[in-house]
């Protein structure tokens, strides 16, 4: 269990899912934000500055975009705002993140 709350009356949990964090399994379960699987995973730094200093989940809503991830190939994306699915492919961000390729 780790980090999460123990489960009771109040608290559901979604399906068990897993997801890949700089190419290592992190368990999840769905429902839950990538910033919540991250969290409860030990992960607290979520990327690091152009300088060198790392961010992670502050607000949680989505307003202070320090816990942004690359997702999928997909650079500045929020872990606070983006829901965990099975297979999902979620990376620490350094800097501003890798460039997207044009379509």
């Amino acid at each position: 269990m780790g980090r999460r709350l123990p489960l009771g009356p109040a608290i559901a949990r979604g399906p068990a899912v897993t997801i890949q964090v700089d190419g290592r399994p992190v368990d999840a379960y769905a429902g839950e934000t990538v910033a919540a699987a991250l969290l409860a995973a030990g992960v607290v730094a979520t990327r690091t500055t152009s300088g060198g200093e790392p961010r992670g989940v502050f607000c949680g809503m989505g307003v202070c975009f320090d816990c942004l991830v690359v997702i999928d190939g997909v650079p500045n994306t929020r872990a606070c705002m983006t829901y965990v699915r099975d297979g999902m492919d979620v990376r620490l961000q350094a800097g501003p993140g890798p460039a997207t390729p044009a379509s």
